[in-house]
């Protein structure tokens, strides 16, 4: 979490990494994944997604 509430979501596209905007929980990171083309993504710990400050778990307190 920030202190202006949920997770950054970004995603590396040609080098940089894009920001899709901030999720309060693991259902806004699927939405935003799956508007950048990205459906079906595995969530979990053992996913392609890199979680920073917590888990997939983590939405509540400062991360």
């Amino acid at each position: 979490m920030s202190q202006r509430g949920g997770r950054k979501v970004t995603v590396p596209a040609l080098g940089v990494d894009t920001d899709l905007g901030r999720a309060l929980t693991p259902g806004d990171v699927s939405e935003f994944l799956r508007r950048a083309g990205l459906e079906d993504v595995d969530l979990s710990e053992d996913g392609p997604i890199r979680w920073e400050g917590g888990g997939s778990d983590v939405w509540t307190g400062d991360i």
